[in-house]
């Protein structure tokens, strides 16, 4: 069973790499097949499967099967989600944890 941690590290990994980054910039204007990419990023077809492979397991990106190419695009909730997930982990509490372990120390 997947932790939350391990969940959330995959959609972290998704975007730590600039192959992938190009990826996400080029289907941002909607469904791209698996040859449109190979062209548009100039990596093999071995390379970009890997990359894709990291995106859809992370949920940011849907994959399609069509014939013998594969289609694929942004998801709306694996977005949604990522943006949920920086924002909760980047955000001040309201109210800190008392850090009182140096005054213990002193």
């Amino acid at each position: 069973m997947e932790s939350s941690y391990e969940r959330d590290a995959k959609v972290f990994k998704a975007f730590c790499d600039e192959n992938r980054l190009r990826i996400l910039e080029r289907l941002r204007g909607g469904e791209k097949c698996a040859c449109a990419l190979i062209e548009d990023i100039g990596i093999g077809q071995s390379a970009l499967s890997y990359h894709m492979k990291i995106l859809v397991e992370s949920g940011v990106v849907a994959a399609r099967q069509e014939g013998k190419w594969t289609h694929y695009s942004i998801r709306e909730a694996g977005s949604a989600y990522a943006l949920a997930l920086l924002r909760a982990i980047t955000t001040p509490e309201e109210t800190p944890e008392e850090n009182d372990c140096c005054e213990k120390q002193a």
